[in-house]
């Protein structure tokens, strides 16, 4: 099983897939790597050498992946926070950031939905 990036890729699986598993990291910035090496997107993960694991690590030094990337995103979302923007107030009330509408929906940020009593005429 390799390690890279403190994160453990699984064997079984071929290895533009399997770097997909650490956080920052798509298919398609997988596949440019992968190409640049010169290896082969249809190798899995246990097949790889030694010399070849060494050489996506060195690649993946370049990124800004894992703990620095989430830490990165959490100090830009407290940054628009503490300024007070429309998307940091937002973040602040657990609503939808990004213009979606919450009258029926966007429970995923909003919770379970609470019912509400109809008035009396």
């Amino acid at each position: 099983m390799a390690r890279i990036k403190n994160v453990d890729l699984p064997d079984n699986k071929r290895i533009e897939v399997a770097l997909t598993y650490i956080h920052g990291i798509g298919r398609k910035l997988s596949k440019n790597i992968l190409t640049k090496l010169n290896i082969n997107l249809d190798k899995k993960v246990k097949e790889l050498s030694d010399e070849e694991v060494t050489m996506i690590r060195k690649e993946l030094d370049n990124y800004l992946l894992e703990g620095d990337l989430r830490r990165e995103v959490s100090m830009n979302i407290k940054t628009k926070m503490e300024i007070g923007s429309y998307q940091g107030i937002r973040h602040r009330k657990g609503l939808p950031v990004r213009g979606q509408s919450t009258r029926r929906n966007a429970r995923t940020r909003k919770g379970k939905g609470k019912t509400v009593a109809n008035k009396k005429k």
